[in-house]
Order: C-alpha cells, then sequence, then structure tokens
C-alpha cells in the first residue's frame, strides 16, 4: 500500500513539470518568487546550527535562490523549479532576472522531494554564460561543488573558492551542501517579460542599466541580500 502511494505521488510529481511547463506566467505569481526567495535566503544565512563562511558571501558575485525544487521519480526522474538570480553591480545588487532549473536522473528510485536552492556564483563568469545561451549545465561550463559551512569551511576556502558556483540545499530541515552536475539553470524569458511589463533581456537586467522603473517587491527582495 505504502508503494502504491508513493507510486502515485511520485507520478502526480512528474505530471506537475508538464503542467508548469504549459501554465501561463502571471504577475502575482512571479512577485511571489520573490517573496519566497527572501524567506529562503534570509533562513539560510541566519542559521545558527550551521553557518555559512562570511567570505564564501562577501566574494560572490552573484546568488540564485531557487524555492521549492521539486524532485519526482518512478524510475526515471527529473527535477524542476523556479526561482530567481541577481548579480553585484558598482550600484548594489542588480534588479532579479527569473530562471528555472531542470535534470533528470536514471535508476532504481522511486518518490516525491521538494528541495529549496541557493547558488553562489563566485564570479561574473557563470551568470554570463547564463545570460549568452539563456541556459547552463552546472558541472559543465561553470563548475559546481557543494557549499562549505562554519568555521571549517572558512579555514579551508581561505579565499581560494576555486569552483564557479557553490550549492546549498534545504530538504527536510537543516540546509546541507550539495552537488547539482548535470542539472540545467536556464533564463525564464517569459516571467522577465511579464514581471518588468517590457522586452528587456537578462543581460539588461543584471549587467545593463536594469528596468526604468523597479517594481516594489524588487527592493524588499534586495534588503534580505547582503
Amino acid at each position: 500500500m505504502r508503494t502504491r502511494l508513493v507510486t502515485g505521488l511520485a507520478l502526480i510529481g512528474l505530471m506537475a513539470f508538464a503542467g508548469a511547463a504549459m501554465a501561463k506566467p502571471d504577475r502575482a505569481d512571479i512577485a511571489k518568487k520573490l517573496s519566497e526567495a527572501s524567506t529562503v535566503y534570509t533562513e539560510l544565512v541566519s542559521s545558527t546550527d550551521r553557518s555559512i563562511p562570511k567570505q564564501l558571501i562577501d566574494h560572490a558575485r552573484c546568488i540564485a535562490i531557487i524555492p521549492h525544487v521539486v524532485k519526482a521519480a518512478v524510475g526515471v526522474g527529473a527535477r524542476h523549479g523556479d526561482g530567481v538570480i541577481v548579480c553585484r553591480t558598482e550600484s548594489g545588487w542588480s534588479a532579479p532576472v527569473f530562471v528555472e532549473i531542470n535534470g533528470g536522473s536514471f535508476g532504481p528510485q522511486i518518490g516525491v522531494e521538494s528541495t529549496d536552492l541557493v547558488l553562489f556564483f563566485m564570479n561574473d563568469n557563470g551568470a554570463k554564460s547564463l545570460i549568452q545561451g539563456s541556459k547552463i549545465t552546472l558541472g559543465g561550463k561553470a563548475s559546481i561543488a557543494a557549499g562549505p559551512f562554519g568555521r571549517s569551511g572558512e579555514a579551508a576556502t581561505n579565499l581560494e573558492l576555486h569552483s564557479e558556483i557553490y550549492s546549498y540545499a534545504r530538504a527536510k530541515g537543516l540546509f546541507a551542501g550539495l552537488s547539482l552536475e548535470g542539472a540545467k539553470l536556464g533564463i525564464d524569458k517569459d516571467d522577465i517579460a511579464t514581471f518588468y511589463g517590457t522586452d528587456l533581456s537578462a543581460s539588461d537586467v543584471l549587467f545593463g542599466k536594469g528596468p526604468a522603473t523597479v517594481p516594489e517587491e524588487v527592493d524588499m527582495f534586495r534588503k534580505v541580500l547582503p
């Protein structure tokens, strides 16, 4: 009975991926992603059980936050989630660009799991590759590693952060470092157009002048960033 229930939930999860891909973006739903991303980031950096090395946060050039990444599997697995990415500029954090993450997996597996993800880009290369090609494979052009924690993490990194991206995930309570090699991170052009009400490109938002008028939700989101 339990196996049937898990299988049913996994099938529902896989069907949800198709439904999400076909759904037309709504501005209120897109704005909600910023609120959820704020919560996820705040909970990550304020964790007293496992702290992120300060120098990693201070030297990050871009941050991607993707709440509620759903992974579902019945033999063949799939992962999907929607979130945002921001980059540092001379005047502070850029306005956010909306992104999605997708991935697959094979082998004996079954079940459904929701995970919050935070990715720290240690240079501009990964983000620029993302906007140039509209999609990057994590662990491909952009090297990715599980993010370190605490004092031992600070000693290990010691400002020599060799990976381009460090990732953190929370599936059941505490955050943990997670490697996401093979997952594809892509730009969601429909969400950008719907939210900003214009044909701004991802490059314009992250590395250009940005939107002429910054929505209130953007200012509220940027207040939680370092």
